[in-house]
């Protein structure tokens, strides 16, 4: 993630203060002295640095603080209190017209992200809050931008308005139009972008919004430009009056600044943040959850909710009732590790788990070479076989193996690591929680040297 390097900064300056049973002033102002220096190698504008640590500072000198029991949680507490704050304190919804379609316009620079994220985002509402959702291709000039937003529709399974090259006002009027003829209650509009603000792409966003009267403005940026996103989303904002913000890429190696400097400068909320190339890596943006991911607390609540997104409820209970009757097959198995796999990298996993380094297992992934020869090998047994597994002899392993691509040896060791995770699943009779069966078993899953887990 965009903050690893700034997590890793600040848990350093932290375990200083750890190390002390209390703290004086000097302490105190040394510390925030490499937060300073974490914060403006991140990228976090200059002085929304200076007064992060100002605020910081008077309230950790502080009485309560100085004198506590624990003052280094203390100061922990009032840093991550701060950062919320910085970043907005509270998720900020988007706007919802009481008369659909609500109509959402997607402004920034070419190359930010607006026209797959923008997709991602009516994805997400669709499945969050049962929307119907219609994308409209604004984006005249770029070659191959309405292909592009086609492409990403017909992988979503969202329907795309275009007109061609037509005059991107016109397109925007009948695209509404459209949506209400057709029973399409939110409307976005992807529209064009520059690689630099000028003055005939500003005009252009202000006759689409004179024209349609959009319920909100989303400006889409790119985390790993750093200042340059807050020096867009202010220019943006100063034409435009735009609502909110999406970042994009903050997957990526990118310092993050912009994050936490953005909310700041421009006042403007970050409400969506773009998390990884895949149709479906983009979440609600909770400045609370972030702070505290930053600062190496985890982020138990998305975590949560990622496995209730992943995992199937009706397939869950299922699971459930075979584990109380020990009757966990290889079908059950092999469809654990899928929606364990669709979670996302082991190390996004990692970063919303209090106390586990989630640099260490950076890059790392399940390995899917070996899922797809899990998958190959289950699916050439019959549906008696996968039930009742222990039915496999040598014959049958022999006719699996040549309907798979596979070895015997390969479907031997599938059945050691189905039989490792059944007996762990013996003492869970009582578990409730969805996928638990896989999540159980990756401790059968090992760790190869290119960083992937291998079954």
């Amino acid at each position: 993630m965009a903050f690893d390097s700034l997590s890793e900064k600040l848990s350093n300056a932290f375990k200083k203060l750890r190390g002390k049973g209390r703290l004086s002033e000097s302490d105190i102002k040394e510390a925030m002295r490499e937060v300073r220096l974490a914060l403006l190698e991140a990228d976090v504008s200059y002085k929304v640095v200076k007064d992060f640590i100002k605020t910081v500072s008077e309230r950790a000198v502080g009485r309560d603080v100085l004198e506590s029991l624990t003052p280094a949680q203390m100061v922990i507490k009032i840093v991550n209190e701060e950062l919320t704050a910085l970043m907005g304190s509270t998720n900020s919804k988007i706007t919802i017209s009481p008369n659909p379609p609500t109509v959402v316009m997607l402004v920034g620079l070419q190359g930010a992200g607006k026209t797959t994220n923008g997709a991602k985002l009516a994805a997400l509402l669709r499945k969050q809050n049962s929307k119907r959702p219609l994308l409209v291709a604004c984006d005249v000039y770029r070659p191959a931008a309405i292909k592009q937003l086609e492409t990403v529709g017909s992988q979503l399974d969202i329907p795309v308005f275009q007109m061609g090259t037509a005059d991107p006002v016109e397109i925007a009027k009948a695209a509404v139009k459209h949506a209400k003829e057709h029973g399409n209650d939110m409307v976005f509009l992807d529209t064009a972008g520059r690689l630099h603000i000028d003055e005939e792409l500003m005009d252009e966003l202000k006759s689409i919004k004179s024209a349609v009267s959009p319920d909100e403005i989303l400006l889409v940026v790119d985390a790993m430009t750093g200042q340059d996103a807050v020096n867009a989303a202010s220019a943006f904002d100063e034409a435009l009056g735009i609502d909110g913000i999406m970042l994009t890429k903050l997957d990526g190696d990118a310092r993050g600044g912009a994050a936490l400097s953005i909310r700041a400068v421009t006042g403007k909320p970050v409400k969506f943040a773009g998390t990884g190339e895949k149709l479906d890596q983009i979440e609600v943006f909770h400045p609370d959850r972030m702070a505290s991911r930053i600062l190496g607390m985890g982020d138990i609540l998305s975590l949560i909710e990622k496995a209730e997104q992943s995992f199937d409820e009706k397939k869950a209970a299922e699971l459930t009732e075979k584990l109380r009757k020990n009757k966990f097959t290889l079908t059950d198995f092999y469809d654990q590790m899928l929606q364990v796999r669709s979670m996302g990298s082991l190390s996004d996993i990692a970063g919303m788990i209090p106390g586990v380094d989630a640099k260490a297992l950076s890059g790392a992934s399940f390995d899917e070479r070996a899922l797809d020869r899990t998958e190959a090998i289950i699916l050439s047994m019959t549906p008696y076989e996968r039930e009742n597994p222990g039915v496999l002899n040598s014959s049958r392993k022999r006719r699996i193996a040549a309907g798979s691509g596979t070895n015997v040896s390969d479907i031997n060791r599938l059945i050691k690591q189905y039989e490792t995770m059944q007996a762990m699943t013996k003492q869970m009779t009582k578990g409730k929680m969805p996928g638990i069966g896989a999540l159980g078993g990756m401790g059968a899953a090992k760790m190869r040297r290119n960083g992937k887990f291998r079954f």
